[in-house]
């Protein structure tokens, strides 16, 4: 039997008068007729890690596509800070500060390591240099900076990809499934990475197959299926409740 939705209070931070990073209200997606997001309602707070779970399918990379505004919402508002952005063009959120990484490799492969590094510039404003960054949290980059990006490994590559959006210092960061198919001890290094970033203060959204790994990090966590919020909570209340049983199967 399914979980009854809404069975864990919220968090008292949600409850908080300063604006969320993130706040998502009664969105609803469509994909060619077919909804692929009902009814979703979510919170980041500011400097907050919220870990989305659920099985494949759930909507969870719709999402956070919708937040960034590579996809158009049906109905429903999202804020980033309390700015409404859910009619904003995609470039026009990323000059926010919202930086998504996507589900496979984000880079340009056709590049090399040095050249995606440095394209970083021109996204934002402050003064920074992104290949000493992006060296310095993944040394092997620094031996790769002249070799092509799509010839990387795939576990390079997701260094280089996360690397790209943390030297960019985002003020929400959207991460989509960046352990998949990757062995534990690059998925460890990669959250080693998410980690600092979030000690450092970064608004975190994650996607993530890894459920423990995911349940360490989050501060709270969403759970979806069939494109709806089924529950909410801390970590402890996901693994007592049974909701990783229930819709992740383990």
């Amino acid at each position: 039997m399914s979980p009854d939705r809404g069975r864990f209070a919220p968090p008292q931070p949600f409850t908080t008068t300063a604006p969320p990073a993130l706040e998502i209200d009664g969105l609803y997606v469509s994909y060619g007729g077919m909804r692929a997001l009902s009814d979703v309602s979510l919170q980041v707070p500011e400097g907050a890690v919220v870990a989305l779970l659920g099985p494949n399918g759930a909507g969870k990379s719709t999402l956070l596509r919708a937040v960034s505004g590579l996809v158009r919402p049906d109905h429903g508002r999202i804020r980033v800070r309390g700015v409404r952005v859910d009619r904003r063009p995609a470039h026009a959120t990323a000059r926010m500060g919202v930086v998504h990484v996507p589900e496979g490799r984000g880079i340009f492969p056709s590049l090399t390591v040095e050249e995606n590094l440095e394209m970083v510039r021109y996204a934002v404003t402050d003064d920074i240099d992104p290949v000493h960054g992006a060296t310095v949290m993944f040394p092997v980059l620094g031996e790769r900076l002249r070799q092509m990006a799509g010839s990387l490994s795939g576990g390079e590559q997701q260094m280089l990809s996360l690397s790209r959006a943390i030297v960019s210092k985002p003020k929400l960061l959207m991460v989509d499934e960046i352990s998949m198919g990757l062995a534990p001890i690059i998925v460890q290094q990669l959250f080693d990475a998410l980690r600092e970033r979030a000690q450092a203060g970064t608004s975190l959204l994650l996607v993530e197959q890894y459920i423990d790994a995911a349940l360490e990090l989050a501060d709270y966590v969403y759970v979806m299926d069939k494109g709806r919020i089924v529950d909410v909570g801390e970590p402890a209340d996901v693994r007592d409740g049974g909701l990783v049983s229930a819709y992740l199967g383990g």
